[in-house]
């Protein structure tokens, strides 16, 4: 046996020699910043509509979208119509009994020269987050249709007409990013928005609204992506690409190297099990006019894929861990339109990417960690990954960039999605002022969220042995112990909410989306940084 063992030494020594094979040394090294290559992969890319606007319609073909608020605005908004064809509209709405007090959609063909008209009832809220809702929904309704879109919006003002139009936008997005036959199909005919202040109608979309699509798609697309195409490195260099040419941003990307002069422990230590190198990406824009007092952070949990690494999840819906990244995309896709709006505030995008994955050099149940700012981790289940990475991203914010405010987001609890559904994010915050702007921010986007208790027993739940804290609280209040960790990880003083997107941020198909990915976030926190108003730097009472 002794020569074929000296046979198999000599074809071992042969190979590592001619680099064929790494030592298990080198193959568990992930500071060499090694990636496992895989075939290249691109999505087809999605046909928009074009969007304008005009004083009237560009002709009588395609489709017709008529909204009205009562009976009434028939004779006016479709004052264009012959009366053979308002009659046949009211009769068909006498018909089907359409309820004008709550939004409601009825689809109407063979009348006129329209292949459709689409009725829609705005109801009686008439809030800007109200009509882009109707407006979502009518993109939706109408993906299919090709031809030419006509909406009239007369006597609507030109700010809901601008709401109606961005609405549409979002409310086009496809998620099918690999089913080239259908995206890549010959681009649909434009939408016309029909408005008595055309002008100052498409002043607010541009001003706004066309940044709000354009951010958006970016964010779900990121988060719809597989993670063999979006993993750390990919969302660092999408991220610039979606930047590019925009006057006063600033992109930088931590690798590991950078991450371990900083000392920043937690986001290494949790990506240690993937070949995947993790970054810290920053994204700030400053824009004309900014105020001075220090940027508002959003910080995003980035898990390009979460397995739950050594606490391995069940492999049943753990496709869905692709998702697990839409904090990241949407604090990015919030500052992406804000800068392409040159809205005039100071804002900076804080993404901790990285991929939970378990090997031989993964982190352990029990192991320390030690983040940015020296708090020693205790790690109860690697399965609670997002808050470590964010630990690093918050104390990052608050050591480096004298924030006027911080304000994290992540798919962070299951136990989230018990209390609130899909209904409501859930905010967390030590200081009143700012989870009321947080609030008022939900209702004017229509991205709602739900105030939860910060109560001081999540502290001992969280309490570690061994370590400054744990990184699970048990069986008890699981969105508030996540939510007291990151908090851990800013000084007391500093303005800091955290919001748990779990139940939010995607789901199956509906009236409002396309299966996948939502979006949500990108508008509550671009409504947020907007109308942002400074918050004492002031510790609560204990």
């Amino acid at each position: 046996m002794l020569p074929y063992r000296n046979s198999i030494t000599a074809c071992l020594a042969t190979v590592l020699a001619a680099g064929l094979l790494s030592t298990p040394a080198l193959a568990q090294n992930r500071s060499a910043e090694a990636v496992t290559p895989s075939l290249p992969i691109k999505a087809a890319r999605q046909q928009p509509r074009a969007v304008t606007f005009a004083s009237s319609p560009a002709g009588i073909k395609g489709t017709l979208v008529l909204p009205l608020t009562s009976e009434g605005d028939l004779a006016t908004r479709a004052a264009l119509l012959s009366e053979a064809e308002r009659g046949a509209i009211a009769r068909a709405l006498t018909a089907a009994e359409f309820d004008y007090t709550d939004q409601g959609t009825l689809s109407l063909r063979g009348i006129g020269g329209w292949d459709r008209i689409h009725v829609v009832s705005t109801g009686k809220d008439l809030s800007p987050a109200a009509i882009q809702k109707l407006g979502v929904m009518a993109g939706r309704a109408l993906m299919k249709d090709k031809g030419p879109i006509t909406v009239l919006a007369g006597g609507l003002t030109a700010e809901a007409a601008a709401e109606i139009a961005t609405g549409m936008g979002i409310g086009e997005y496809r998620s099918d990013l690999y089913q080239a036959k259908a995206r890549e199909a010959s681009a649909p005919a434009g939408t016309t928005i029909v408005s008595d202040a055309a002008e100052a109608a498409r002043t607010a979309y541009d001003d706004r609204g066309k940044g709000l699509v354009e951010a958006m798609a970016f964010a779900r697309d990121l988060s719809n992506e597989p993670a063999n195409v979006v993993y750390p490195e990919s969302f660092v260099e999408r991220t610039r690409a979606a930047f590019a040419g925009i006057a006063g941003v600033n992109i930088e990307a931590l690798d590991v190297p950078a991450m371990e002069k900083l000392s920043m422990g937690s986001i290494l230590g949790s990506g240690r099990g993937s070949a995947r190198p993790p970054r810290m990406l920053i994204v700030r824009y400053t824009g004309r006019g900014a105020p001075s007092a220090g940027p508002v952070v959003l910080a995003g949990k980035g898990i390009t894929f979460d397995s739950g690494g050594i606490s391995i999840k069940s492999s049943s819906g753990m496709g869905d861990m692709k998702f697990d990244m839409s904090g990241a995309a949407s604090v990015v896709g919030a500052v992406l339109a804000l800068s392409k709006s040159r809205a005039p505030v100071d804002v900076v995008a804080v993404a901790a990417l990285t991929e939970n994955m378990p090997d031989g050099n993964a982190a352990r149940p029990a192991d320390v960690l030690q983040a940015m700012n020296g708090k020693t981790i205790e790690i109860i289940s690697t399965d609670a990954e997002g808050r470590l990475v964010l630990a690093d991203a918050v104390a990052y914010a608050d050591a480096m960039l004298n924030p006027a405010a911080i304000v994290d987001m992540a798919t962070l609890t299951g136990s989230i999605m018990t209390a609130l559904g899909d209904d409501y994010a859930g905010l967390f915050s030590r200081h009143d002022p700012l989870a009321r702007q947080l609030l008022q921010a939900g209702d004017a986007s229509g991205d709602l969220l739900w105030q939860m208790p910060l109560h001081p027993s999540y502290a001992e739940d969280t309490k570690s042995t061994i370590a400054d804290i744990k990184n699970s609280g048990g069986s008890g209040a699981g969105a508030g112990a996540g939510a007291h960790f990151i908090g851990a990880f800013v000084k007391p003083e500093t303005p800091w909410a955290h919001i748990d997107i779990a139940g939010m941020a995607w789901g199956g198909a509906n009236d409002l989306k396309p299966a996948g990915a939502s979006g949500y976030g990108v508008r509550l926190l671009e409504a947020f940084v907007r109308n942002f108003q400074p918050v004492p730097k002031v510790a609560p009472e204990e």
